[in-house]
């Protein structure tokens, strides 16, 4: 899926939250917070149209960056203050003097990510031996890896071809490999291919692909109030876009673009992706002594990410929760 850099991060400011007051105050400057095109952050363009930001008294300015590596440089240094990334992407930028925290979940993949291959592979354990395409170190190779560990298998038992998940699916759509780890619209075009069929999609590994909200672990500790003004804000735009779809669907292609600037195409999208609300919410983050969905995503990708070598610290998944957003 492309995306385009519409903002330049060196014109970045300095971080919002180190000006900002606590306890609801109009912030002193704006919040920055970094996404990436995706449906998944639509709600944020109508936290912002409606204005629920401003009447949980933020002043919040969505900044786009695409690139991981760029957004996380960009919250190390200050640059912004938040921001949104899958669960398993998170743990590959902790280090020992940079760590963050998951602060609620923003999304999560219900069939919209998943697997296609040929029609004589039945089942995960057929894959060993088998040339799957998939993106090293991203998301896909997580999914891949879940998906592999009940057949006793990981990512070493299969031929891997590294791609974006765009490239896997038309490659196997050219047969050029034996399955790829792709997503919509390559899962459904993989599928209606005469030599494949869709193995499997994420609607059967919930919450195992999803989005999450990020900050460095002391700004959980020092702007609490914000976080939970923010999570307010996001609660708010979920359930509009719950009551009020067409209209919600307008806000967030006018205010993405890109390859989502439709509303219909986001309206497709959304068929295999659920927008996390706030009941869901706190089952996906948990609550104390009560560990959430996210620490047995995040336990997955932390053996995932330390075998491969992608993991530089030593980490416990509890501890990377934030629980300041549901803070009264």
């Amino acid at each position: 899926m492309t995306r385009s850099v519409r903002r330049l991060i060196g014109m970045l400011g300095l971080a919002g939250f180190l000006a900002a007051g606590i306890g609801g105050a109009q912030a002193a400057t704006p919040l920055k917070l970094a996404y990436s095109v995706w449906i998944g952050y639509g709600p944020l363009f109508v936290a912002q149209e409606n204005g629920y930001f401003a009447e949980e008294g933020l002043d919040v300015e969505l900044v786009l960056i695409e690139d991981a590596k760029i957004r996380f440089s960009a919250l190390a240094s200050g640059r912004i203050d938040l921001l949104v990334t899958t669960v398993d992407t998170m743990l590959q930028y902790l280090r020992e003097d940079r760590s963050y925290r998951y602060l609620f979940a923003l999304d999560e993949s219900i069939g919209a990510d998943g697997i296609v291959a040929n029609t004589d592979i039945q089942s995960p354990a057929d894959l060993a031996g088998k040339r799957v395409a998939y993106g090293q170190g991203s998301v896909m190779e997580f999914l891949l890896s879940v998906v592999l560990e009940p057949a006793g298998l990981t990512t070493a038992d299969v031929t891997t071809i590294n791609m974006t998940a765009g490239d896997a699916g038309s490659a196997f759509i050219t047969r050029q490999v034996d399955a790829a780890v792709t997503w919509e619209p390559y899962l459904s075009r993989g599928a209606a291919t005469d030599h494949g069929h869709k193995l499997l999609d994420s609607s059967a590994y919930p919450g195992v692909i999803a989005d999450i909200m990020v900050a460095p672990a002391e700004t959980t500790e020092t702007h609490a109030a914000e976080i939970a003004a923010l999570y307010r804000a996001w609660v708010k735009a979920v359930d509009f876009a719950k009551a009020n779809p067409e209209e919600a669907n307008a806000i967030m292609g006018a205010g993405l673009g890109g390859w989502l600037k439709d509303p219909a195409v986001i309206a497709d999208v959304l068929t295999g992706v659920r927008f996390v609300d706030g009941e869901r919410n706190i089952r996906f983050m948990g609550a104390d002594g009560d560990p959430g969905i996210i620490v047995g995503v995040a336990e997955k990708a932390i053996d995932l990410w330390s075998r491969q070598g992608n993991l530089r610290v030593d980490v416990e998944a509890g501890d990377l929760v934030s629980l300041a957003a549901f803070a009264e």
